[in-house]
């Protein structure tokens, strides 16, 4: 019985993560454009990530991050893996 009901539970849980609207964005990351705070710069840094290095002065750039189902989500670590989760995690308590 368990084993019936841990296959239809993995199933279930591979089907959500494919289509989860919540975590589409962290799984498959895309460009964004900022404007260095020191310099004025343009800097890319990914939807991911929560900071990065400016190109032109060399510091660190930081941005809020939105808050996200990875923070109440079951199968957050699954989702996104553990050191994503673990990383995204710090920066929106942050």
């Amino acid at each position: 019985m368990f084993s019936r009901l841990s296959f239809r539970y993995n199933k279930i849980m591979s089907n959500f993560k494919e289509s989860c609207p919540g975590s589409r964005e962290i799984r498959n990351p895309y460009p964004e454009e900022l404007v260095c705070v020191f310099c004025g710069a343009s800097v890319e840094i990914w939807s991911d990530e929560v900071e990065t290095t400016c190109p032109s002065c060399k510091k660190t750039i930081s941005r809020d991050m939105k808050p996200s189902c990875l923070q109440w989500c079951p199968a957050a670590k699954e989702c996104v893996g553990p050191e994503k989760l673990e990383r995204i995690l710090k920066a929106i308590k942050e």
